[in-house]
């Protein structure tokens, strides 16, 4: 018995010799990579390409903005005919909002997030060798890098990219003869987003796999970071969520491209009817937020998941409250599918309906206040250690906080109507989804880099 087990003691470490003298070509080991720590660090690098590209745009519209009379032919190089008399062209000036808030919600936020951690984090802190599937992880970032050149390449086309706001809304979005912005750049925008989640749904899948089936023995569910915890949350609110958004877009280029009337009925351009009958562009809004609600939090839930990782460390205590914080991150999940209509208060909505949205938007503040209270008492009495990452948590803290705060506010039908279409909206989704999560992911970045450098 014991010759066999040395036989087979040698005969494994000659094996493992063998693995370790292969050596991977350059385009294998860092380009069609199925490893999750390249997998992650491609995500990363393609994440902050795209926040250059979407802060820049940002700059440029807010310039205009901010101050109308300034003479911006100086951009003249850069945006071409896009500069008309020293100002910006003014569907231009709506292509680059819808391209901002499409790149920063998508490209850089969902994908640098979950993308980039989740890959990362999940097999190196549940005790699995890799992911899943590693093929399936690599065509997801594939699918990813597509969808990102498509995007980009509607940058660079006479008519000018995508004109119709970051959501899209039809009618605008579904008539290519409307304006410049919804002809050849929306066309290229629903291509694009139809890629970005087949991309999601692929590593969706993923991580939810490598959660259940990967853990190591002993592993159980109760013992899982809160980290992991949030990524697997994130998971099911993407898988069960962007494919209603693909049915969105699939429905709108139908009716771009084939004639049918999803979301089309009695229109009139320049005064002749089209024969589009018996569509609703509200059903566009419905199909879009129930995405768009969820997708608040499938960009929140692992910059949470982080925070709660960083604060327990360099507070050097036990995260508060553990199990009320999985708790949380569970009723988070379930409430973000039933709220998705707060968005759409003023479009004439039944106000008895409008209250039932209300209120289930208004518990959504119970768990979301679980988690703030439960990082502030383990930052209480803690031995704290300001580190970059620390400080980017507490940060994310304060925004989420603020955020929140606007958000009961926006919540409330009464209010919402009134504030609708000003920049307390935008305030408020920037507080939660721009800048908390980005602290998140600033955070993430700082506290695990050193980690990224080991092969």
């Amino acid at each position: 018995m014991a010759i066999e087990t040395l036989h087979a003691i040698d005969t494994h470490v000659l094996a493992h010799d063998e693995h370790e003298h292969h050596e991977l070509g350059f385009v294998q080991k860092y380009i069609f990579s199925e490893d999750h720590k390249t997998i992650a660090k491609q995500y990363l690098i393609s994440g902050i390409i795209w926040a250059f590209f979407g802060g820049a745009m940002s700059i440029i519209f807010r310039l205009q903005l901010g101050f109308p009379n300034m003479d911006l032919t100086w951009l003249k190089p850069v945006l071409g005919q896009w500069i008309v008399e020293g100002k910006l062209e003014k569907e231009f000036y709506l292509a680059l909002v819808t391209m901002h808030g499409t790149i920063m919600v998508f490209f850089v936020l969902t994908a640098g997030l979950s993308g980039t951690f989740s890959n990362f984090l999940i097999p190196l802190q549940i005790g699995a060798r890799d992911m899943a599937s590693g093929f399936i992880n690599m065509l997801s970032y594939w699918f990813f890098f597509a969808a990102s050149v498509i995007m980009f390449a509607s940058l660079f086309i006479e008519t000018g990219p995508a004109s119709g706001g970051w959501v899209i809304y039809p009618p605008l979005s579904a008539l290519p003869q409307a304006m410049p912005g919804s002809g050849l750049g929306m066309t290229l925008w629903l291509s694009s987003m139809a890629l970005f989640i087949v991309s999601q749904l692929m590593g969706g899948i993923n991580y939810i796999c490598t959660i259940i089936n990967l853990r190591t023995r002993g592993m159980s569910f109760t013992k899982l970071p809160l980290t992991i915890w949030a990524f697997f949350f994130t998971a099911i609110l993407g898988l069960l969520s962007f494919p209603v958004l693909l049915s969105a877009a699939l429905l709108l280029i139908f009716d771009r491209s084939f004639g049918t009337s999803f979301y089309l009925s009695e229109i009139y351009i320049g005064g002749e009817a089209l024969p589009n009958i018996g569509g609703s562009a509200i059903l566009y809004q419905h199909l879009f937020w129930f995405l768009g609600h969820p997708e608040v939090y499938i960009v929140l839930l692992p910059a949470l998941g982080i925070t709660s990782e960083v604060i327990a460390t360099n507070a050097r205590k036990p995260i508060f409250g553990y199990r009320a914080m999985i708790g949380s991150l569970m009723g988070i999940t379930l409430l973000a599918f039933i709220v998705w209509a707060h968005h759409m208060f003023v479009t004439g909505m039944n106000p008895f309906l409008g209250s039932v949205f209300m209120f289930l938007t208004l518990i959504i503040a119970v768990p979301s206040a679980v988690k703030a209270f439960n990082f502030i008492t383990t930052l209480w009495r803690g031995n704290i250690i300001f580190t970059p990452a620390m400080l980017f948590s507490i940060g994310l803290v304060s925004l989420f906080i603020s955020g929140g705060l606007t958000g009961i506010i926006l919540g409330n039908s009464a209010l919402d109507i009134n504030l609708h279409d000003t920049y307390f909206v935008v305030a408020h989704f920037h507080l939660v989804m721009g800048a908390a999560s980005f602290f998140g992911l600033m955070a993430g970045v700082y506290h695990w880099f050193p980690k990224c450098l080991v092969e």
